[in-house]
């Protein structure tokens, strides 16, 4: 577990999870929690095969790169009518000119 702190300056939480599965192996994944308000918002695509590895990877992370996944994590949670509860009234969203075709 490792706090850090968003472009707004909120603080968030870092964490690992393990997911409610049968299988051995990737059963930990990401997971950033708000410090404020408790609010969750997990990265499953990040795994790891145990808890240890998952939170010594997360200890040596730079605050850059936490900042950088919690940024794309936000973005694919956020609705295309507005602002998400965790992103507040004053979210920017950007258009991208990437073609996905």
């Amino acid at each position: 577990m490792r706090n850090f702190t968003d472009e707004q300056g909120a603080t968030w939480i870092a964490d690992v999870r393990e997911e409610a599965t049968p299988r051995h192996h990737g059963r930990w994944y990401l997971l950033f929690r708000n410090a404020q308000d408790g609010s969750e918002i997990e990265m499953p695509e990040v795994r790891w095969q145990t808890r240890a590895t998952g939170e010594r990877t997360i200890r040596t992370m730079a605050d850059f790169e936490l900042r950088r996944r919690l940024h794309i994590v936000r973005g694919r949670h956020a609705s295309n009518n507005g602002p998400s509860r965790i992103e507040g009234v004053h979210a920017l969203r950007y258009r991208t000119n990437v073609s996905a075709g």
